[in-house]
């Protein structure tokens, strides 16, 4: 069975729905609370790896001192082509790890549900290819991805924040929205402007459209974990 190392970056971060999905898929989680001072490994030795996302910059030592060895696993997962998924900050930090660039409190904030656009390069993608072009995403953030990394494949983009999902070589992904999280999910969240009830409200009605791709691209991912495992990931 393949295991996925899942670090998780802030109390209410956990793997969600996503980790159901891959769990579904046949693949076994490690989810390490990293927020909590649980230690990371000093060595990726797992099939793949998920990284979460939490309210911070990737280089935000400071406030999250553990940032510097999630960063430290995510160049190892690159160096060695082991999948990765990362999301929000972990999408920023596999763009940054990468030679790419994150900007704080940058653009408009976007918060719920949105329609991200998925871009024509998506189509020869592994986890993307063959999606509607427009698909609702749970959107929170205000920090992104300003430049992709050189050779970077941009897969999907908003008005607002352009850089929604891209890969990096063959096996790495990073997006900003939140494929893990249900609607209700959007209750528990705060952000100046905007009325949680209303978010609920707009994610509900368009969980019919998400649901359904984000647990595809999850099964994706899955798939390719599995397939990468019996073929035996670069060293």
């Amino acid at each position: 069975m393949a295991e996925v190392l899942v670090v998780q970056n802030s109390a209410s971060g956990g793997p969600g729905r996503m980790g159901a999905w891959l769990e579904e898929a046949g693949l076994k989680l490690e989810v390490v609370p990293a927020h909590e001072g649980v230690p990371l490994p000093g060595r990726l030795e797992h099939d793949a790896m998920i990284m979460l996302g939490g309210g911070y910059l990737p280089g935000d030592d400071g406030r999250a001192p553990w940032l510097r060895d999630a960063r430290r696993l995510m160049g190892q997962a690159l160096d060695g082509g082991v999948p990765v998924f990362g999301i929000c900050l972990g999408g920023q930090m596999l763009a940054e790890v990468a030679g790419g660039a994150v900007t704080g409190d940058t653009g408009a904030p976007e918060n719920g549900s949105l329609p991200i656009t998925i871009r024509p390069e998506a189509a020869a993608d592994p986890l993307f290819h063959g999606l509607p072009p427009v698909v609702p995403a749970i959107e929170h953030h205000k920090d992104a991805v300003t430049r992709l990394p050189g050779g970077a494949v941009h897969l999907a983009e908003t008005g607002r924040c352009p850089y929604q999902a891209f890969r990096v070589g063959e096996r790495a992904w990073g997006v900003q929205f939140h494929p893990e999280v249900p609607p209700e999910r959007v209750l528990e969240w705060r952000a100046e402007g905007f009325d949680p009830a209303e978010l609920y409200t707009r994610a509900l009605a368009d969980e019919p459209v998400s649901t359904p791709v984000w647990r595809e691209v999850t099964g994706r991912f899955a798939a390719l974990v599995t397939a990468t495992r019996r073929d035996g990931p670069a060293a």
